[in-house]
């Protein structure tokens, strides 16, 4: 597992008794896997009672050690030896890895769900619905007479299968101008097939 030199430095820096104790260690391990899987929280580390006597700096090139390294596990599917041997290369302690790889295994899965709505898989439609709606009149009681159209897209997210809605609406012009965008979609993709 390769990692760039500024995540190697940081995780070098974590593993200084010097700067962490090992209750330090496990809190900003721990928080690292929180701020990754609930991005609600992220930032909520820097506030935490144990870490708060140290350099505000260190505590963050850390944090972000921590995270790169256990994307980039994730990303590459490392096993706790592909793990232990890069922290053993950063001069991690036996109880440090131990805490960090038990911390990795506990969140493995989470990680890689994290990873997997990432980027190579696009929500795709798989149904479509729509109705008319006709505004009679706007807040202000003025006659208003304009048709709308009210199109809701199930799409499925990529790899994880879930499928949700997204709704929108519009004019019958703006809905032309779809149309036709989708039809000028649908001949390139039929002239790119034939090449």
């Amino acid at each position: 597992m390769e990692l760039p030199e500024y995540v190697l430095k940081g995780l070098q820096l974590l593993a200084d008794p010097s700067h962490f104790s090992n209750k330090t260690f496990h809190i900003l391990v721990e928080a690292a896997f929180e701020s990754l899987i609930n991005p609600q929280t992220d930032g909520a580390v820097f506030g935490h009672v144990e870490l708060g006597n140290l350099d505000l700096t260190l505590l963050k090139q850390c944090h972000g050690a921590i995270a790169t390294c256990v994307l980039e596990a994730g990303k590459q599917n490392a096993d706790k030896s592909t793990i232990s041997s890069l922290l053993e290369d950063c001069r991690f302690g036996a109880e440090r890895i131990d805490i960090f790889c038990t911390a990795y295994q506990k969140n493995k899965q989470k990680v890689e769900i994290l990873l997997g709505g990432i980027g190579r898989f696009p929500s795709h439609i798989i149904d479509a619905s729509w109705r008319l709606e006709y505004h009679i009149r706007n807040n202000h009681l003025h006659k208003v007479n304009q048709p709308a159209y009210l199109v809701t897209l199930n799409v499925e997210n990529g790899q994880s299968r879930k499928a949700h809605d997204i709704t929108f609406r519009c004019t019958m012009e703006q809905l032309q101008d779809l149309l036709g965008k989708l039809k000028d979609a649908a001949k390139s993709m039929e002239k790119a097939s034939q090449m």
